[in-house]
């Protein structure tokens, strides 16, 4: 317990001085200042597999599972990467919504931090909850093999991305229960009209980020728990990469059109991780083969999408 009493207390010193440092004054996050702190966030990712290491190699954790402090690491880097791959289509609704609420560059990464913090606390408990059932029924993880192939299917056929924020289930009934107003009052999630508190667009932009991050993470949790069930990893590597989604976003959404074979690298992954579910009590493949298998469909999307014109391009 005190490993992971230390750990979140990383993870709310990380986010004080996220808002509270550097990012105290509302601006726009340019492109320069998005790739440092991804290579910031990402370096820490990277360095706490030495931490992982450290802690399976000294027994200081519970190692329910068994794990070599080698495959602990293993594990820890496969994961990372699968809710980092998964993250990009996240990136992909995040953008689609502040352009459908008309948020202002200026306050996106205050909505985005706030929706952050929610999703870790969401995430925390659907891990929880998720290796809990794994543990107690061998069968569940063919229920969650057989959702990631037909997850890997629909993006395939690319339906989750006829979003539109403003029909969606979410909108409509917020606007049931409590007022809301178009207008932007700065930073401000509500503002008093005619005597009444309504819900400014952030706020309701804000409302709808935190549960498609929880609908995402019906994907990528039974993704990383493909990898292992050891709480701690599935944890730790989720977080991590959660927590450098805000910068991440800044960086790509500029390039979504850019990355258009990406799309494909997650299908891949998601139908790679969900025959790995099937086949589990069958086929126990070495762990270098799922870490090779996300990094080249990662890298082979990125090459794509860099060096295969566009049609249209062309024409």
């Amino acid at each position: 317990m005190l490993v992971w009493g230390l750990f979140l207390a990383l993870i709310v010193v990380f986010l004080a001085l996220d808002l509270g440092v550097f990012n105290k004054e509302d601006h726009v996050i340019k492109t320069k200042e998005a790739s440092i702190w991804t290579a910031v966030w990402v370096t820490v990712a990277f360095s706490f597999s030495g931490v992982i290491y450290w802690l399976f190699s000294s027994g200081i954790i519970e190692n329910p599972t068994g794990l070599t402090p080698n495959d602990a690491v293993l594990k820890y880097i496969t994961g990372y990467l699968i809710e980092l791959s998964l993250s990009i289509d996240n990136v992909f609704v995040i953008a689609v919504i502040f352009s459908s609420f008309k948020i202002p560059a200026i306050y996106q990464h205050r909505v985005l931090f706030w929706g952050i913090l929610g999703a870790i606390i969401f995430r925390a408990l659907m891990i929880l909850f998720g290796v809990a059932l794994i543990t107690r029924f061998d069968w569940i993880i063919y229920v969650f093999g057989v959702f990631l192939l037909y997850t890997a299917f629909k993006m395939l056929k690319g339906d989750e991305h006829d979003f539109d924020p403003k029909k969606s289930f979410v909108f409509r009934q917020i606007k049931k229960v409590y007022p809301i107003t178009s207008q932007i009052n700065g930073h401000d999630f509500f503002v008093k009209k005619m005597g009444l508190n309504a819900a400014t667009p952030l706020f309701v932009a804000l409302v709808i980020i935190e549960l498609t991050d929880i609908l995402f993470a019906l994907d990528s949790i039974p993704a990383i728990l493909a990898i292992t069930a050891d709480p701690f990893i599935v944890f730790s590597s989720n977080i991590l990469a959660i927590l450098g989604l805000r910068s991440m976003y800044f960086l790509i959404s500029r390039m979504l059109q850019k990355f258009r074979y990406i799309n494909y690298s997650l299908v891949i992954i998601l139908a790679f991780v969900g025959l790995k579910m099937l086949f589990s009590h069958y086929i126990h493949p070495p762990e270098w083969v799922s870490l090779t298998v996300i990094s080249v469909a990662l890298l082979g999307g990125v090459l794509a999408s860099l060096y295969i014109k566009d049609k249209n391009e062309i024409e």
